[in-house]
């Protein structure tokens, strides 16, 4: 297994890291303080434009056809400058790849070219509920058919790029009698739909660039062709694609935790204690020693299960293992970092209280960290017996 990236691959990284540096970090506090929302809106049509908010799709439909692995080098690169830009970046491709995975050809050839132009300036997953958030199968927004229109009416929680979304990726109730996950089915809904209704956004600890907000669908109609994949198989499809998002959130995770360490560590070769500098001290240097390594296992954790899915590989037990150990790494990195920069890393003069801040979702979001490891348990229960007694050659 070879999991140097490409040449292709390194320059996808190398852009974004360009990109990064020139454009985001400069903005990146202010958009943590609730300002710079055109600059943003600015920053994610010139991402478009370079081809990350189409990373897996189709060149006819406008992408870049780069995959995976890319994919995930990418959104690192952009999470050490900022997270916020990062998840946008993020959902907008899980949303761009349900749509190519499972829509019609009219349906992809009408949205895909919009979202990787950044004429959508993003796209939105509507899966989570007050009641349905590590159980999305007990979701109660619902869908009725009338005639050949569908009628939605719920409300969907925690919504990322709500705000500026061109096109939403919407699961309803279609047949409630139906047992769990069952009778669940997938749309697409436009931005400037009638019955859509946006509400403000959410008050978050972290994060502050990215918009999140709640959405009510108050008798939302929508025609028949919005339907996306077959009817009252949403749930599967769910299912899927966010196995896929978890290498996003993963990597991202590492991105800010990368950004974390090496603040503080060209800060402890500075600052000087007892006559030498902070760096020089054994316990110290354990600390660097320990978390580097845990931030290169997470990379090579994320780039087995980009690998995994980019070969059409099963690849969900890596995502999730993927993204619990990098978001569980990250944290623990960030609160490191913090630490050895000591009373100043508690102040905002400096950006290791906002890198704490962005990495805590991570274990959250996509999946929180305990239904990561229930995952993975059950794919082990369930291989166990036939991994174990296999022969090794």
């Amino acid at each position: 297994m070879n999991l140097s990236p490409t040449i292709e691959q390194r320059m996808i990284q190398s852009t974004a890291r360009q990109f990064a540096q020139d454009k985001l970090h400069p903005v990146a506090a202010e958009l943590d303080k609730g300002l710079g929302r055109d600059t943003f809106l600015t920053h994610l049509k010139q991402l478009a434009e370079l081809g990350f908010m189409g990373l897996n799709i189709n060149s006819q439909y406008g992408g870049t056809e780069a995959g995976v692995v890319a994919f995930s080098l990418a959104i690192t690169e952009i999470a050490r400058a900022c997270a916020s830009t990062a998840v946008t970046v993020s959902v907008t491709n899980m949303v761009a790849e349900v749509i190519q995975a499972i829509a019609s050809p009219q349906q992809c050839a009408e949205h895909l070219p919009k979202l990787c132009s950044g004429e959508y300036p993003a796209g939105s997953f509507c899966l989570s509920e007050t009641t349905a958030g590590s159980d999305p199968s007990s979701m109660t927004t619902r869908a009725i058919q009338e005639g050949q229109d569908w009628v939605l009416n719920g409300s969907k929680m925690w919504i990322t790029s709500a705000e500026y979304a061109g096109i939403f990726v919407v699961w309803a109730v279609t047949d409630p009698d139906a047992p769990p996950g069952k009778g669940i089915s997938c749309f697409l809904i436009e931005r400037q739909t009638a019955g859509l209704i946006i509400e403000k956004a959410e008050a978050k600890m972290g994060q502050h660039g990215s918009a999140t907000n709640a959405i009510r669908f108050v008798n939302c109609r929508i025609p028949a062709a919005a339907l996306i994949g077959e009817r009252n198989d949403g749930y599967r499809i769910a299912v899927k694609e966010l196995a896929g998002g978890r290498i996003g959130i993963g990597s991202l995770a590492l991105g800010v935790a990368m950004a974390a360490m090496d603040y503080a560590t060209d800060y402890i070769q500075q600052r000087q204690q007892f006559g030498q500098a902070i760096s020089d001290f054994q316990g110290i240097q354990w600390m660097l020693a320990d978390t580097y390594t845990e931030l290169e296992a997470a990379r090579l954790l994320l780039l087995s299960a980009a690998c995994q899915r980019e070969s059409d590989q099963p690849f969900a037990k890596q995502a999730s293992m993927a993204k619990l150990y990098s978001s569980e790494a990250a944290n623990r990195a960030c609160y490191n970092a913090l630490q050895l920069m000591g009373g100043v890393g508690y102040s905002r003069e400096y950006p290791l209280e906002r890198y704490a801040r962005d990495v805590r979702i991570t274990t959250i979001y996509e999946g929180s960290s305990e239904i990561q490891r229930i995952i993975i348990a059950r794919d082990i229960l369930k291989n166990h017996h036939k991994h174990y007694h296999q022969d090794p050659t």
